[in-house]
Protein backbone atom coordinates (compact mmCIF):
# COMPACT_ATOMS: atom_id res chain seq x y z
CA UNK A 1 0.00 0.00 0.00
CA UNK A 2 1.48 3.53 -0.50
CA UNK A 3 0.34 6.50 2.06
CA UNK A 4 0.65 10.00 0.37
CA UNK A 5 -0.16 12.75 2.62
CA UNK A 6 -2.28 15.44 0.34
CA UNK A 7 -2.38 17.95 3.30
CA UNK A 8 -4.38 18.59 7.00
CA UNK A 9 -6.39 15.51 7.42
CA UNK A 10 -6.26 14.12 3.40
CA UNK A 11 -4.85 11.04 2.85
CA UNK A 12 -4.30 8.90 -0.61
CA UNK A 13 -4.16 4.90 0.14
CA UNK A 14 -3.34 3.71 -2.93
CA UNK A 15 -3.32 -0.83 -3.16
CA UNK A 16 -3.52 -3.21 -5.72
CA UNK A 17 -7.62 -2.80 -6.45
CA UNK A 18 -8.60 -0.13 -4.61
CA UNK A 19 -7.55 3.63 -3.91
CA UNK A 20 -9.14 5.45 -0.69
CA UNK A 21 -9.26 9.22 -0.18
CA UNK A 22 -9.56 10.12 2.98
CA UNK A 23 -11.14 13.72 4.23
CA UNK A 24 -10.47 15.87 1.21
CA UNK A 25 -10.49 19.66 1.41
CA UNK A 26 -11.48 22.41 -0.81
CA UNK A 27 -9.74 24.95 -2.51
CA UNK A 28 -10.40 27.42 0.56
CA UNK A 29 -7.54 25.92 3.18
CA UNK A 30 -4.88 26.39 1.49
CA UNK A 31 -3.11 23.33 0.08
CA UNK A 32 -3.05 22.91 -3.31
CA UNK A 33 -6.27 21.66 -5.14
CA UNK A 34 -6.54 18.12 -5.13
CA UNK A 35 -6.01 16.28 -8.21
CA UNK A 36 -6.72 12.90 -6.98
CA UNK A 37 -9.41 10.14 -7.99
CA UNK A 38 -10.51 7.23 -5.96
CA UNK A 39 -12.73 4.47 -5.50
CA UNK A 40 -13.53 4.91 -1.57
CA UNK A 41 -13.61 8.53 0.01
CA UNK A 42 -13.95 8.65 3.88
CA UNK A 43 -15.31 11.36 6.04
CA UNK A 44 -14.88 11.51 9.52
CA UNK A 45 -17.43 14.38 9.76
CA UNK A 46 -19.04 17.53 7.48
CA UNK A 47 -16.85 19.99 8.09
CA UNK A 48 -15.75 22.11 4.70
CA UNK A 49 -12.28 21.11 5.03
CA UNK A 50 -12.89 17.90 5.71
CA UNK A 51 -16.08 16.45 3.39
CA UNK A 52 -15.31 18.28 -0.08
CA UNK A 53 -16.00 15.07 -1.49
CA UNK A 54 -16.35 16.84 -5.06
CA UNK A 55 -12.89 17.32 -5.20
CA UNK A 56 -12.03 13.91 -5.50
CA UNK A 57 -12.51 12.41 -8.98
CA UNK A 58 -13.44 8.88 -10.44
CA UNK A 59 -17.35 8.71 -8.73
CA UNK A 60 -15.46 7.25 -5.54
CA UNK A 61 -18.07 5.80 -3.04
CA UNK A 62 -18.44 7.55 -0.34
CA UNK A 63 -18.35 6.45 3.81
CA UNK A 64 -19.49 8.43 5.98
CA UNK A 65 -20.69 7.35 9.81
CA UNK A 66 -20.18 4.49 11.93
CA UNK A 67 -20.81 0.70 10.51
CA UNK A 68 -19.08 -1.47 8.78
CA UNK A 69 -18.65 -1.37 4.93
CA UNK A 70 -16.48 -3.25 1.98
CA UNK A 71 -15.90 -1.46 -1.20
CA UNK A 72 -13.49 -3.01 -3.94
CA UNK A 73 -11.62 -5.09 -1.58
CA UNK A 74 -11.34 -2.82 1.23
CA UNK A 75 -12.63 -3.07 4.54
CA UNK A 76 -13.56 -0.51 6.14
CA UNK A 77 -14.94 -0.15 10.17
CA UNK A 78 -16.52 3.41 11.44
CA UNK A 79 -16.28 4.42 14.74
CA UNK A 80 -18.16 7.54 16.21
CA UNK A 81 -15.77 9.08 18.91
CA UNK A 82 -17.43 11.02 21.67
CA UNK A 83 -18.32 14.98 22.10
CA UNK A 84 -16.04 17.33 23.57
CA UNK A 85 -18.46 19.99 25.40
CA UNK A 86 -15.49 22.80 25.40
CA UNK A 87 -14.81 22.54 21.55
CA UNK A 88 -18.05 21.44 19.65
CA UNK A 89 -17.55 20.12 16.54
CA UNK A 90 -18.74 21.42 13.57
CA UNK A 91 -20.38 18.91 10.84
CA UNK A 92 -21.67 16.73 13.74
CA UNK A 93 -20.14 14.06 15.25
CA UNK A 94 -16.36 12.63 14.59
CA UNK A 95 -15.79 9.34 13.10
CA UNK A 96 -12.77 7.48 12.95
CA UNK A 97 -12.04 4.78 10.58
CA UNK A 98 -10.18 1.43 10.61
CA UNK A 99 -8.94 0.55 6.63
CA UNK A 100 -7.99 -2.28 5.85
CA UNK A 101 -6.27 -2.84 2.70
CA UNK A 102 -3.49 -5.02 1.14
CA UNK A 103 -3.57 -6.83 4.30
CA UNK A 104 -2.38 -3.36 6.04
CA UNK A 105 -4.43 -1.84 8.55
CA UNK A 106 -4.44 2.33 8.76
CA UNK A 107 -6.59 3.69 11.57
CA UNK A 108 -7.57 7.28 10.66
CA UNK A 109 -8.47 9.46 13.93
CA UNK A 110 -10.32 12.03 12.02
CA UNK A 111 -11.04 15.43 14.46
CA UNK A 112 -10.68 13.35 17.30
CA UNK A 113 -11.10 15.86 20.52
CA UNK A 114 -9.95 13.85 23.04
CA UNK A 115 -8.92 10.10 24.50
CA UNK A 116 -10.65 7.39 23.32
CA UNK A 117 -12.68 5.04 25.62
CA UNK A 118 -12.10 1.76 26.18
CA UNK A 119 -14.77 0.52 24.07
CA UNK A 120 -13.23 2.60 21.31
CA UNK A 121 -9.41 1.37 21.80
CA UNK A 122 -11.34 -2.46 21.86
CA UNK A 123 -11.83 -1.92 17.79
CA UNK A 124 -8.85 0.42 17.14
CA UNK A 125 -6.28 -1.04 18.46
CA UNK A 126 -2.89 -2.36 17.08
CA UNK A 127 -3.06 -0.72 13.67
CA UNK A 128 -0.15 -0.70 11.39
CA UNK A 129 -0.26 2.66 10.62
CA UNK A 130 -2.01 5.11 12.70
CA UNK A 131 -3.48 9.28 11.11
CA UNK A 132 -3.54 11.21 13.82
CA UNK A 133 -4.22 14.82 14.54
CA UNK A 134 -1.65 16.38 16.44
CA UNK A 135 -1.97 20.42 15.81
CA UNK A 136 -4.65 21.09 19.07
CA UNK A 137 -6.92 23.79 19.12
CA UNK A 138 -9.81 22.04 17.19
CA UNK A 139 -8.57 18.45 17.98
CA UNK A 140 -5.98 16.20 20.66
CA UNK A 141 -2.93 18.22 20.64
CA UNK A 142 0.81 16.72 21.09
CA UNK A 143 0.13 15.62 24.33
CA UNK A 144 -3.21 13.69 24.24
CA UNK A 145 -1.83 12.43 20.94
CA UNK A 146 0.67 10.93 22.64
CA UNK A 147 -1.31 9.67 24.86
CA UNK A 148 -3.55 8.11 21.99
CA UNK A 149 -0.50 6.21 20.01
CA UNK A 150 0.17 4.78 23.57
CA UNK A 151 -3.76 3.47 23.87
CA UNK A 152 -3.89 2.11 20.44
CA UNK A 153 0.05 1.07 20.30
CA UNK A 154 0.48 1.17 16.14
CA UNK A 155 3.23 -0.05 14.65
CA UNK A 156 3.67 3.54 12.53
CA UNK A 157 2.45 6.89 13.36
CA UNK A 158 2.39 9.53 11.07
CA UNK A 159 1.01 13.17 12.43
CA UNK A 160 -1.46 15.38 10.50
CA UNK A 161 -3.85 18.03 11.01
CA UNK A 162 -1.53 20.32 12.50
CA UNK A 163 0.33 23.74 10.70
CA UNK A 164 2.25 24.01 8.09
CA UNK A 165 3.44 26.96 5.44
CA UNK A 166 0.13 26.05 3.58
CA UNK A 167 -2.26 27.12 6.16
CA UNK A 168 -3.26 30.04 8.24
CA UNK A 169 -4.97 28.24 10.67
CA UNK A 170 -4.23 29.13 14.39
CA UNK A 171 -2.89 25.06 15.08
CA UNK A 172 0.41 23.98 16.50
CA UNK A 173 3.29 22.90 14.10
CA UNK A 174 4.22 19.01 14.74
CA UNK A 175 7.28 19.30 16.47
CA UNK A 176 6.01 19.19 19.85
CA UNK A 177 4.50 16.15 19.08
CA UNK A 178 7.68 14.71 17.92
CA UNK A 179 9.24 15.75 21.33
CA UNK A 180 6.47 14.25 22.90
CA UNK A 181 7.30 10.91 20.65
CA UNK A 182 11.11 11.12 21.28
CA UNK A 183 11.21 11.67 17.94
CA UNK A 184 12.95 14.89 17.40
CA UNK A 185 14.80 14.35 14.34
CA UNK A 186 12.30 12.94 11.49
CA UNK A 187 12.86 13.90 7.71
CA UNK A 188 9.92 14.61 6.17
CA UNK A 189 9.08 12.08 3.35
CA UNK A 190 7.44 12.50 0.59
CA UNK A 191 5.34 8.92 0.35
CA UNK A 192 5.40 5.88 2.44
CA UNK A 193 4.79 2.26 1.10
CA UNK A 194 3.97 -0.53 3.53
CA UNK A 195 3.63 -4.15 3.50
CA UNK A 196 2.50 -6.82 6.28
CA UNK A 197 6.04 -7.67 5.91
CA UNK A 198 7.67 -4.06 6.48
CA UNK A 199 6.19 -2.66 9.44
CA UNK A 200 8.98 -2.37 12.56
CA UNK A 201 8.22 -4.34 15.83
CA UNK A 202 8.01 -1.35 17.74
CA UNK A 203 6.22 2.48 17.25
CA UNK A 204 7.69 4.45 14.63
CA UNK A 205 6.99 7.87 14.20
CA UNK A 206 6.98 8.93 9.88
CA UNK A 207 6.43 12.35 8.70
CA UNK A 208 5.34 12.80 5.11
CA UNK A 209 5.48 15.87 3.34
CA UNK A 210 2.06 17.01 2.02
CA UNK A 211 1.97 16.88 -2.09
CA UNK A 212 2.37 20.05 -3.92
Amino acid sequence: MEIVWLGHACFRLRGRDAALVSDPFGRALGYPPLKVSADVVTVSHREENHAAVDAVGGSPKVVEGPGEYEINGAMIQGVATGRDTERPLRGGRNTAYLIRLDEVVVCHLGDLRQRLTAEQVEVLKDPDVLLIPVGGHCTIGATEAAEVVSQLEPRLVIPMHYKTSAVELPLETAERFFREMAAAEVALQPKLVVTPSSVPEQTTVVALDYRR
